[in-house]
């Protein structure tokens, strides 16, 4: 179960993230309050794989607070690049990790991602064309193609910052405790969330809809009224990764270790199936390099 079969570290090392004023700006996606409450934060049900970290299951206590009900979408992006000039680490590189059966323009692959070949590098490929240069991106569905350094350039503008992976968890989790997904414990007979059925990586049926993302408003909400937080895209989280953190967690608002190579993204994608990737769960936990760029991760925001 790697983290690879979902989000490739597309990371260039030594090129810095492109320079970004932080000016205020209007965020627009509804809140759901979240209470400030203890929760049991962690694998309860021993899904996850050692080297992901899931356990031990320990209490976390966490302030009220305010996140998003979706991810982040493409019109909310959009509303912050037209006002801010703002273009992503995709965009400054040239291109960015495309699932090989979402590829709208096989001229523009530039090569495979080591050790999974479903992800090509496609030039052109960003937030305004997921699938390559001549494709574009609905306006209702989350956004991708952004780095975790673009997660925050938008968290700048709009006075906002990027969820802790607690606080990521007690949200997604709903309000009930030790759920393997936000709705219980298995998975329904009609689809709860957008992942992949079929033959990974080769087919995908479709059954629930869709092949890639679906939008941000979609399927059923959780107890606390977030659409999504499994399944559809991964979600950049503000901590650095480390496997043992869990073990040495602080209780209170816990800020993730202080330092690290990989940022946390939580939640899984359209690409998750039981047969490669089992990590559209509440506690299922992965990483990526801050500079990477795919078309299955993006982002919602807190406050408080």
């Amino acid at each position: 179960m790697s983290a690879a079969c979902c989000s490739p570290s597309a990371g260039r090392p030594g090129v810095a993230a492109p320079a970004f004023l932080p000016a205020r700006g209007r965020h627009r996606v509804p809140q759901a309050s979240i209470p400030a409450q203890t929760f049991a934060m962690g694998d309860a049900h021993g899904d996850g794989a050692h080297p992901d970290g899931e356990r031990p299951v320990h209490p976390v206590r966490l302030a009220a607070f305010d996140i998003d009900v979706t991810a982040v979408t493409v019109a909310d992006f959009r509303a912050f690049v037209e006002a801010t000039g703002y273009r992503t680490e995709a965009e400054t590189y040239g291109w960015s990790a495309v699932f090989h059966l979402a590829v709208t323009d096989e001229s523009a692959i530039v090569g495979t991602m080591a050790g999974t070949p479903w992800w090509v590098g496609v030039s052109g490929a960003d937030w305004a064309h997921p699938g390559g240069p001549s494709s574009s991106a609905a306006g209702d569905h989350p956004v991708v193609h952004v780095s975790w350094n673009d997660a925050r350039a938008y968290c700048a503008w709009a006075g906002r910052r990027l969820p802790t992976e607690a606080e990521w968890e007690c949200a997604a989790r709903g309000g009930a405790p030790s759920l393997r997904y936000p709705w219980g414990d298995d998975l329904p007979a009609e689809w709860a969330c957008n992942i992949w059925q079929g033959t990974f990586p080769a087919v995908n049926t479709e059954e629930d809809g869709w092949l890639t993302t679906a939008p941000a408003r979609f399927f059923e909400p959780n107890a606390y009224g977030l659409y999504q937080p499994v399944g559809n895209v991964w979600e950049w989280c503000a901590d650095w990764f480390s496997p043992t953190y869990y073990a040495v967690s602080p209780r209170d608002d816990p800020p993730g270790p202080p330092i690290g190579a990989a940022r946390v993204i939580r939640g899984g994608s359209y690409l998750c199936h039981d047969s490669s990737c089992n990590r559209y769960r509440n506690a299922a936990r992965s990483s990526n390099t801050p500079d990477s760029s795919t078309g299955n991760t993006g982002f919602r925001t807190v406050a408080r």
